[in-house]
């Protein structure tokens, strides 16, 4: 870059860059958390039932049922392209790059937020149907933070969907 010459940030797409991260972030933790679901003595995850007995607490893999491997296969899909969409826009951030790439970052959020929503839409109908607890039970923080991922990335995909140069004039 020469001496005379100056980088224009736009507004609208470093806070997309900054949803996308939180998204980023919230995923990672969703995925990771220990109860998606629980009852009085147990809790659920993408990965594990545990259960309290007298001997202590006893664990086991959930991933036998079909809908929830699709669960987890939809979220870590969605992760992963939010992921890829997270690079693409570093990168394009950095090298300032053209309205196009703002639009491709935009079309994997899109897809992303597709993916984690029919997983978080998929999980709790097919989780009732099962009556996997038989006892009262609630969707707990994990199922909840994996909301605030989605909805990070749909705000994401919809500010780099905007026309910038018409909104952010003001600021320069």
């Amino acid at each position: 870059m020469a001496v005379d010459e100056m980088r224009v940030v736009r507004p609208f797409k470093l806070i997309a860059l900054i949803c996308v991260f939180v998204a980023l972030s919230l995923d990672v933790v969703s995925l990771l958390s220990p109860a998606w679901v629980t009852a009085e003595r147990s809790s659920l995850s993408l990965w594990d039932y545990c259960k309290q007995t007298t001997a202590g607490w006893y664990c086991e893999s959930v991933l036998q049922t079909d809908w929830q491997v699709a669960t987890l296969v939809l979220l870590i899909a969605g992760g992963s392209i939010t992921l890829i969409a997270f690079l693409f826009a570093v990168i394009s951030l950095c090298k300032g790059a053209q309205k196009r790439c703002y639009r491709t970052i935009a079309v994997m959020l899109f897809i992303s937020v597709v993916l984690q929503v029919c997983a978080l839409v998929l999980y709790p109908i097919k989780f009732i149907d099962a009556n996997t607890l038989r006892t009262y039970h609630e969707f707990n923080w994990g199922y909840g933070i994996a909301w605030g991922g989605t909805i990070f990335m749909l705000g994401a995909a919809i500010l780099y969907c905007l026309n910038t140069h018409t909104y952010e004039e003001e600021y320069y």
